[in-house]
């Protein structure tokens, strides 16, 4: 997959890219603000792991965010089954470099308009930290719309905190 969006790219991972990885994901900041699967500190090994997992992954829903062709993000969709078999959750990250350039909005709204039709999807959210307001910034811009605030429903770092439910709803 290839979606070039001027000054940045989102691809499929690729070999090569394990390379850069922990330069960009080794950073507290933004580990702070994703789920724990996402390690901290993000080591060489991890960085292939990650690559071995997405090049064998199918169907296809984590891609690589580009900028001059070099891997400084990510963006992917979980998708559910069941009841929920219509709808994903989105997550995203960009290496600190990269902030406050407009990227990942850009990003976020690129990929929500490709995977919207490929997956066949009526709904996709992200659940961001309340206290993570360059996320919910990024998600509004994008066209995703507040619906709600979920009280004390993650920990990260041993601290419980809110989230806010954000989603992008086929009309």
């Amino acid at each position: 997959m290839y979606i070039d969006c001027g000054s940045f790219a989102i691809r499929s991972w690729q070999t090569g890219d394990e390379q850069q990885l922990p330069r960009y994901a080794d950073n507290k900041e933004i580990w702070l603000n994703l789920r724990d699967r996402f390690p901290h500190p993000y080591t060489p090994a991890d960085a292939h792991q990650w690559i071995e997992y997405v090049l064998n992954a199918r169907p296809e829903t984590n891609f690589a965010i580009t900028v001059n062709g070099e891997a400084v993000g990510g963006i992917g969709l979980l998708l559910h089954d069941d009841i929920e078999r219509y709808t994903a959750e989105v997550g995203y990250w960009l290496g600190q470099p990269y902030w406050g350039q407009g990227i990942i909005t850009h990003a976020l709204q690129a990929f929500t308009d490709y995977a919207m039709p490929k997956f066949e999807l009526n709904r996709i959210y992200a659940v961001p930290f309340l206290r993570n307001s360059a996320s919910i910034k990024v998600l509004e811009k994008a066209g995703y719309q507040r619906e709600g605030i979920m009280r004390r429903s993650a920990v990260k770092d041993g601290q419980v905190i809110d989230q806010v439910m954000y989603a992008y709803t086929v009309s």
